[in-house]
């Protein structure tokens, strides 16, 4: 190990659908695990721009590896 300390663990539940997604993600690259691709997945999202803020009240489920729309809420999800 590089002496790298990662004391936390983070765990998420995924569709079959955003699995594959995150599989493909890892093979195409070339990551050497599953793990190594989430964390370059997470480096690229926060570096990444335009990610509008969630609207009020909108729920964890609209949000995915496989786009669901869940960046911006709709009209109706704000008004509940």
């Amino acid at each position: 190990m590089s002496g790298l300390e990662r004391g936390e663990r983070l765990q998420i539940m995924l569709s079959m659908d955003e699995l594959r997604a995150v599989e493909d993600f890892r093979f195409e690259k070339r990551m050497p695990s599953r793990a190594a691709a989430v964390r370059e997945l997470l480096r690229r999202g926060l570096a990444a721009e335009g990610f509008l803020l969630a609207g009020e009240g909108v729920t964890s489920g609209r949000f995915g590896v496989v786009d669901k729309g869940g960046a911006t809420a709709s009209e109706s999800d704000k008004d509940k």
